[in-house]
């Protein structure tokens, strides 16, 4: 059924304005941004299809451009920008965040962040935050990218991107394009061997969140770092 024929307390839009965001579901929220369905397709419908397609908003949002391009209904720019600039806003909030207290002080906040940057990606990459004393984002680095498989990390690198940043501390990051967040035994002996390069110049390995598609993981939280 298309919006219009819906009863006006139905309509997203109505619902919104007189109830708030949050009486949404995230279907009609996405309806919102999309604004128009397809021929014998609602909004609503072509809303719902896209959360199937992408395993809910999570996954949507993890999405990117060439993702989106190949769902029937995206295929203009102007819908695929909206959607894009969603996400990017959403980046920049979480930032925004992290730069205003302690990562240590809501780390859903810095796996969302993370997950929002890397969970997408076709191939491994392997990123840093680093932080300042106050332990406050100072930036974001994707240092090394591999296959879907591996990545090669050169702790030299990493140790002079921290001196350039003037950090105190770092969370390492790198994305699993097969969908586990479970850490290998790589993951355990870079970490390590990260950790112990940085000590060196007195900067501090606080987490490696590994991130895919949904998920993520702390390896602090597990005792791995």
């Amino acid at each position: 059924m298309p919006i219009k024929d819906l009863p006006p307390d139905a309509r997203p839009r109505e619902k919104l304005l007189a109830r708030g965001p949050g009486a949404l579901s995230d279907v009609e929220l996405l309806a919102l941004l999309l604004r128009t369905g397809l021929a014998g397709k609602s909004v609503l419908h072509l809303a719902q299809d896209l959360l199937d397609g992408f395993g809910g908003i999570a996954g949507l949002l993890n999405a990117g451009a060439d993702d989106l391009k190949r769902v029937k209904g995206l295929g203009g720019p102007a819908k695929r920008a909206e959607l894009v600039a969603v996400l990017e806003l959403a980046r920049r909030v979480l930032a925004e965040q992290l730069r205003e207290r302690p990562a240590l002080d809501d780390l859903r906040a810095v796996m969302d962040y993370l997950q929002l940057h890397l969970a997408s990606r076709a191939h491994e990459v392997f990123a840093v935050l680093f932080l300042d004393s106050q332990l406050r984002l100072i930036a974001l680095e994707e240092l090394f990218r591999g296959t879907l498989t591996q990545t090669s990390v050169y702790p030299r690198e990493v140790v002079l991107r921290a001196l350039h940043h003037h950090a105190s501390a770092v969370v390492l990051a790198h994305n699993h394009p097969s969908g586990s967040v479970a850490p290998s035994r790589a993951d355990e002996t870079l970490t390590q061997t990260l950790k112990a390069a940085l000590a060196l110049v007195d900067v501090r390995v606080l987490d490696h969140v590994i991130v895919a598609p949904g998920q993520a993981l702390s390896m602090a939280e597990k005792g791995l770092v």
